[in-house]
């Protein structure tokens, strides 16, 4: 097993040595949970009284933090240690053998173009006139169907479903009646997506996840939408027909949006968050169903606590209000 020394680590992702430079690591770990031998960070301030009680052999930290008290690990200060673990994580994964080549267990139909470097694992099925770019990851029970294009250096995790058909039904006097999805998936290069995502195929045209998007797990991507350059999403987040978000957004877990609506660049998006219209521009942020501001929202909430009493106080008002028309009514009489 490869090992690396915090002079050699600094060296690396440009960052400054505390304690033993000759300090030698070989896994990573999390800060509560370090070990001997293992590298480990500190970026969010919760974790901090763990930098004091973790057994890890080296820490990389941020510039700014200040020590409140000694600590027995090697610390590495740079300007973001968050981005310097991933930076050491990938440098990791990139030494680690690579998977290639068709499973024997998997289902890849003869008209199908596959790419150099691809790998399909076991119980996958690659439909007829599929595209696949090179050094892409097709993991285990990943369906893809007909005529979806996947680019190049796309993952997709166990179980999710490509170009499944979109939701289209009209109503009749006897039920629904099925609309056909001939359109495709298009998947540009370097996305990834998490297990039992679905994308569906589109009306018709394409439904298009565009380049460096990352999606999470548990995700569902209408017919006909369209996700803008490098946005990420979390977890359960949920698309309706032909909705197209832009570059560099951010949602959160269990978001929902409305069909036919357009969110603009930068837009983030906070966990649970209900959008039914269009964003109003780039770099607006968004909280709460219907989605509002921020500022707007906590306002609305802190209310929320005191509708009890505003209630108890309007009833009251609108008592003596009754008894003093009441009053009026005897007196002109």
């Amino acid at each position: 097993m490869m090992q690396f020394t915090a002079k050699q680590i600094a060296e690396f992702i440009g960052g400054r040595v505390e304690g033993n430079e000759n300090a030698t690591v070989c896994t990573f770990a999390k800060i509560e949970e370090g070990k001997e031998g293992a590298i480990t960070f500190l970026s969010n301030p919760k974790y901090t009284p763990f930098l004091y009680e973790t057994k890890a052999s080296i820490v990389l930290i941020n510039e700014d933090v200040e020590l409140e008290k000694p600590v027995s690990a090697t610390l590495i200060r740079v300007k973001n240690a968050y981005e310097c673990v991933a930076k050491l994580m990938q440098m990791y994964a990139a030494s680690l053998p690579k998977k290639t080549g068709v499973h024997p267990l998997a289902f890849v139909s003869a008209s199908a173009e596959i790419g150099k470097d691809v790998y399909i694992g076991p119980f996958a099925f690659i439909g007829e006139n599929v595209k696949i770019g090179d050094g892409s990851i097709i993991n285990p029970n990943v369906t893809i169907y007909d005529g979806c294009q996947i680019g190049k250096h796309v993952t997709i995790h166990a179980g999710s479903v490509i170009g499944a058909d979109g939701f289209g039904f009209a109503p009749n006097t006897e039920g629904y009646e099925k609309i056909p999805q001939i359109g495709i998936v298009i998947i540009e290069d370097e996305v990834e997506i998490g297990a039992n995502t679905c994308i569906d195929r589109s009306t018709m045209g394409q439904t298009v996840i565009h380049k460096g998007v990352k999606l999470d797990n548990l995700i569902q991507v209408a017919h006909n939408c369209e996700i803008g350059e490098n946005t990420v999403m979390s977890a359960q987040v949920g698309m309706a027909g032909s909705t197209k978000i832009g570059s560099w957004c951010m949602v959160g877990g269990q978001a929902g949006f409305a069909g036919h609506i357009h969110v603009a660049d930068r837009t983030m998006i906070g966990a649970q968050c209900g959008v039914i219209g269009d964003t109003k521009g780039n770099g607006e942020s968004l909280i709460g169903s219907p989605a509002i501001n921020p500022k707007t929202f906590f306002k609305a909430r802190a209310l929320d606590a005191k509708l009890p009493d505003m209630y108890r106080q309007i009833a009251t008002l609108q008592r003596e209000v009754d008894e003093l028309k009441k009053l009026v009514a005897n007196e002109n009489n």
